[in-house]
């Protein structure tokens, strides 16, 4: 594999940004905000709503329902579905698609259990999977990707390959944000975080969809389960499925952030072969190809 350029390092602006946010009440925010996005009286939502589509340019094309006025509160308008056929899934069935509409922040391969999140920052696999260095033994020396969602981005998340759960934890933690100032400032970010990590067996192997919250992010939900958070947990939370685990195809639905955030993929050893185009910083959208299934 050709070696993969790195995100760029922190400024003072970043660590300045970072310093800030630290000392928010980050937890309370979100729940504020989770009130907020659910509030479905009338005015209050056409507010949110039209407010957000000036702001970030939205286009409501490619939508399910594209009248802004239907959706009963903002946070169904922030988690809109698409319309069938406009992200279609590859034909070959060896290709590794984005679970996402978003953009590729890293990607490459794992050195140990070692994930890069920015130039000259780096996190463990295991502490991204909880603490656990068993979940993460399946993994090591395998294949990562790192998917940032905006919040103009579509923010349902699906399966890159076909695959049967087998576990998901939710893990506490904080909820810096996760715009790319703050993954280049605040140290193994997406290891303190509060995440939700839904663990898989493939073709090929195990392998891990991680979705990591954020300040603001009021709400991560699974299609199996609903939603995971809140209420707010102090410790680690596992639900294990054995082989009663859902098997969902690629590109069906995976979850959804109810506010946007980050998905992190892990495979094994041997599993899958990235894209050589594939560049940090570029554009993905959900059913693009970002590697092939190794045989």
């Amino acid at each position: 594999m050709s070696p993969v350029p790195a995100p760029e390092a922190a400024s003072a602006a970043d660590r300045l940004f970072a310093r800030l946010l630290a000392m928010l009440p980050q937890h309370a925010l979100s729940r504020c905000v989770h009130r907020a996005a659910r509030w479905p009286w009338r005015p209050w939502k056409s507010v949110l709503i039209g407010a957000f589509r000036r702001l970030y340019a939205v286009d409501l094309g490619e939508a399910a329902e594209p009248d802004p006025a239907a959706y009963p509160s903002f946070n169904a308008f922030f988690t809109r579905a698409l319309r069938p056929g406009v992200r279609p899934q590859p034909a070959t069935a060896d290709a590794v698609t984005s679970p996402v509409d978003g953009r590729l922040s890293a990607h490459g391969r794992l050195e140990g259990e070692q994930l890069m999140q920015a130039k000259g920052q780096h996190y463990t696999l295991t502490a991204l999977l909880g603490g656990d260095p068993g979940l993460a033994a399946g993994l090591r020396d395998g294949a990562y990707a790192t998917l940032y969602l905006s919040p103009r981005d579509y923010h349902r998340v699906h399966m890159p390959c076909a695959g049967r759960l087998r576990r998901m934890l939710h893990v506490p933690g904080r909820l810096f944000g996760v715009s790319p100032p703050l993954v280049r400032a605040v140290p193994e970010l997406f290891a303190r975080n509060e995440r939700v990590v839904c663990l898989f067996d493939g073709a090929r192997g195990p392998f891990a969809v991680v979705l990591v919250g954020a300040i603001g992010v009021g709400s991560i939900e699974t299609v199996w389960a609903g939603e995971i958070t809140p209420p707010a947990a102090k410790t680690l939370r596992t639900w294990d499925y054995g082989d009663r685990g859902p098997a969902l195809a690629r590109g069906e639905e995976l979850g959804r952030f109810n506010l946007g955030s980050t998905v992190i993929l892990a495979f094994g050893p041997g599993q899958v072969r990235w894209n050589a185009g594939l560049r940090p910083e570029a554009p993905v959208r959900l059913g693009e190809t970002l590697a092939r299934i190794s045989h």
